[in-house]
């Protein structure tokens, strides 16, 4: 029996048994297409725009392949820069892609939001991709996900050059689709280059795919990306072979790039005139021609016809995207984030409630699992979420696999940017899903996922407002554990640099519950980040009525006064409780603000509380320097510096890693004596 990698592909398209009216459309497609690709450079010239293109004259088969069997009511299609054919064949006009070209406000990828040669219609689930090349196969692969789940009719289509193939991410893609056992078809596009560097310096194989053969549950299979005919049998075969095994496959299709990379390369200063020479008698749309005269299938005066028709479509698009409005200066501030949940169940001051109190890591687990009953559209995934009993690290999602079963609740592997990116992706199938991940089983080793957490920040953005990733993502975060290097850190201050995202970090279990229910039902992502040392602490423990609700931007006053102002979050939170009531004992009324949302942030009960005390100490656990209390103190001296008595202070931790030992644990992470200190030291004013 042969290896699922050397089955043969069915000959079904040849230039003899396919039918003239089809041949026709294709070449007009392709005629199209090249008419664009050969004048995009020229609206740079004229400082109309098209700042990037990346020509894909030589790709011409296996693009146009790719889009004759997308379908957009079933099928995903992520393509990438190079696609504009693979665009124009899955269904987008001419004036589509000129309009992508030179950012009007109706490009219908981004409203020129998005660099051009980026192409797609979310509408159609053709998507819209990033600039970072690859990381769309993780979106691929986890809308598949959904696919499957679902019990869907079509297949998930990724789409890229060969180099692209060696980013990490990608290999994480294969592996996961290999082991889910996926509908997506992952075609590599191989020209040769990675602009200027050449495929040997890429991969040790000479085919990329074949780094792949020892997968399982996976077909390779290898086509001629410049001929028409093998491409759509490879492209149809491979649709055929995931549909009916709901299992990934690779199309390696071998091209030819006869361009430079895009319109800032040089080719010439490193492809010397013989291969020049070669690739451009290799076109294969002048190949194609050639066939249907030779094989009497079309007339060149057929041929000259379509032609003339194609150009006299392009003219019309030009002018008509020519003629429409840029987009607004003004709208800039548009899409950044959609509009959370109200959460106005519980109106602000109905905190103290009575009841039986429940730990940080109970209110936790117990809104998670209502949340899961409530929307049988949510998922959860994560390392070592789901083995048994185990539920996470800190057991904070036991029991839910026991509950909604593993095709919601499952493990992921040890692979940050895929456990992220495809939330990400799997989120595209359905508004209605809803995603919960633990993005690291400890905040400090989620660096991995940076990559695509910033694809998820800017999403909703870059699409216009067309699509955001409906995804909570839950880190362990801080120190007092005795965790040390990648087990205490806290990374807020860079998080919350990235605008599109909400950004929580709650002290105690209600707003612990309420927070993450409102996360679990607004639209667009939120970085969920607990307090990781409070999980089991009494100090965090509270009554949790049930359906709690914490609308996000909104601080909770933990202690009031009028003196001074301690705002914190997080860990520090009990820290400056503690704080605040030893010096309470000494006569001095201390104010604290826990924030419990930083982005949004609180800037009223900011502001109002800095106008009552004209004193404000800035109090979190990470490190000063670069810390999120930088922000918060530019903002209060911009915005209310007319009410300080002294200058705005900050106190953290050392300007240090914090170390595994305890002894120098303690000496690094801030304590209720440096908070006591620093608020004494401010009291002088």
């Amino acid at each position: 029996m042969k290896d699922k990698h050397d089955l043969p592909v069915h000959r079904i398209f040849t230039i003899k048994n396919t039918d003239k009216e089809t041949l026709a459309k294709w070449l007009h497609l392709m005629t199209v297409g090249r008419i664009i690709d050969e004048k995009a450079p020229n609206y740079l010239k004229q400082a109309i725009g098209w700042s990037y293109h990346a020509p894909y004259a030589g790709h011409d088969g296996i693009q146009l392949a790719i889009g004759q069997i997308f379908d957009k009511q079933h099928d995903h299609l992520f393509p990438y820069y190079r696609d504009m054919l693979t665009n124009i064949s899955a269904g987008l006009t001419a004036e589509e892609i000129i309009l992508n070209g030179i950012s009007k406000a109706a490009d219908v990828t981004g409203g020129g939001r998005h660099m051009s040669n980026h192409i797609g219609k979310p509408e159609w689930n053709i998507h819209n991709v990033s600039s970072a090349t690859g990381n769309h196969t993780l979106h691929a692969v986890g809308v598949a996900r959904a696919m499957k789940y679902y019990k869907s009719k079509g297949v998930s289509i990724s789409s890229q050059g060969e180099s692209s193939v060696s980013e990490g991410y990608v290999y994480e893609a294969i592996n996961g689709a290999s082991t889910e056992e996926l509908p997506v078809i992952f075609v590599f596009q191989d020209n040769g280059y990675g602009i200027s560097v050449p495929k040997k310096d890429q991969t040790a194989n000479r085919k990329v795919a074949n780094n792949f053969t020892g997968f399982k549950n996976l077909r390779i299979i290898h086509c001629n990306g410049k001929d028409v005919f093998d491409s759509m049998n490879a492209m149809v075969e491979a649709k055929k072979w995931s549909l009916a095994n709901q299992q990934p496959c690779i199309v390696q299709a071998n091209c030819i790039r006869i361009h430079s990379h895009s319109n800032s390369d040089r080719h010439d200063l490193y492809r010397n005139e013989a291969e020049l020479g070669y690739v451009a008698a290799s076109d294969p749309l002048l190949k194609y021609k050639r066939m249907l005269v030779r094989y009497e299938r079309l007339t060149q005066e057929e041929i000259d016809a379509i032609e003339a028709q194609a150009k006299e479509v392009v003219q019309i698009a030009h002018r008509s995207a020519m003629a429409s409005p840029d987009p607004d200066p003004a709208s800039i501030y548009d899409f950044v984030i959609p509009d959370a949940y109200p959460a106005s169940k519980y109106p602000e001051g109905l905190h103290d409630f009575q009841g039986e109190k429940k730990k940080l890591i109970e209110g936790i687990n117990e809104t998670l699992k209502a949340e899961f009953r409530l929307n049988p559209d949510t998922f959860i995934w994560g390392q070592d979420i789901a083995n048994k009993e185990k539920g996470g690290i800190f057991n904070v999602s036991k029991g839910l696999q026991q509950e909604f079963g593993p095709a919601r609740v499952f493990n992921g592997p040890i692979a940050e940017d895929f456990i992220t990116g495809t939330a990400n992706g799997m989120s595209r199938y359905s508004d209605k899903i809803r995603i919960v991940v633990e993005g690291a089983e400890f905040a400090d080793y989620f660096w991995p996922a940076m990559e695509q957490y910033v694809e998820m920040t800017h999403e909703y953005w870059r699409t216009n407002g067309k699509f955001s990733p409906n995804v909570t993502i839950r880190l362990a975060s801080g120190g007092y554990i005795g965790g040390g290097l990648y087990h205490s850190q806290t990374t807020e201050g860079t998080l919350a640099t990235f605008p599109g995202i909400r950004i929580v970090y709650p002290s105690f279990a209600d707003d612990a519950a309420g927070l993450l229910r409102t996360a679990l039902r607004s639209q667009g992502p939120t970085l969920y980040l607990e307090p990781k040392a409070l999980y089991n602490s009494p100090v965090a423990a509270t009554p949790v009525p049930d359906d709690f609700e914490v609308p996000f931007g909104k601080a909770r006053i933990r202690r009031e006064g009028t003196d001074l102002t301690l705002i914190t979050y997080g860990n520090t939170t009990h820290l400056s409780l503690k704080a605040a009531e030893r010096l309470g004992s000494e006569g001095i009324n201390i104010e604290v603000m826990d924030l419990r949302s930083l982005i949004p942030l609180d800037k009223e009960a900011i502001m109002k509380s800095v106008k009552k005390t004209g004193r404000v100490l800035i109090v979190h656990e990470d490190k000063v320097f670069g810390g999120y209390g930088g922000e918060l103190a530019g903002i209060i001296g911009e915005e209310a510096f007319e009410y300080l008595d002294a200058p705005v202070r900050r106190v953290g931790s050392e300007n240090t890693p914090v170390g595994f030992s305890r002894i120098l644990e303690a000496a690094i992470l801030i304590n209720e004596q440096r908070i006591y200190e620093a608020a004494k030291d401010l009291l002088k004013y």
